[in-house]
């Protein structure tokens, strides 16, 4: 077999493969319902989420953010109906940054929330689209929530989408359930 042939085999392949995948169309429409599925709308709520939005973006003045100029503010409302507030604080030793959400939960800890108190968590940042937590916030907020808990994403325009937590970290893990 020459060269030619083998360097054509894999693209003949590739495109036979291509003919068996949905259409673009297809796909934009699956990952809509999925989306429209699983977004809580605001009616659904039995708290204030905008106070929340409110209290997140009062934190996010505080942020200290020298290196990104990036701020970030949060606030938790808990079952017991208090609400904690944090912000993002940069270190000159990225690593050693803390995002808003972990501020914020940390504080609550510190002073005596206990178990799965968050209900609800809100983000506020400035940018044209709202933002989710990152990773390891997701796992924090985990740590102190039951799946069902609402995460309000915000910017500080206005725009916002409430999602559960169970949506954003679908395969939580939590130590419980390696006790058997």
């Amino acid at each position: 077999m020459n060269i030619a042939k083998c360097l054509l085999l894999p693209s003949v392949l590739s495109l036979s493969f291509l003919q068996v995948l949905p259409k673009e169309t297809e796909v934009t429409q699956v990952l809509n319902q999925v989306a429209s599925k699983s977004e809580v709308k605001a009616a659904e709520l039995d708290f204030d989420f905008k106070n929340l939005i409110e209290q997140a973006k009062k934190a996010r003045e505080n942020s200290y953010s020298p290196y990104s100029n990036f701020k970030v503010g949060a606030a938790i409302l808990t079952r017991s109906g208090k609400i904690y507030s944090g912000t993002n604080v940069e270190n000159a030793s990225y690593g050693l940054t803390v995002c808003a959400e972990r501020i914020a939960i940390f504080k609550a800890v510190s002073e005596g929330e206990k178990g799965n108190f968050i209900k609800a968590i809100a983000i506020v940042l400035d940018a044209p689209e709202y933002g989710a937590p990152c990773g390891a916030c997701r796992q924090v907020i985990n740590e102190f929530a039951e799946p069902e808990a609402y995460i309000v994403m915000a910017t500080i325009s206005g725009n916002y989408k409430i999602e559960q937590l169970k949506t954003l970290l679908p395969y939580a893990f939590k130590l419980e359930q390696n006790k058997k």
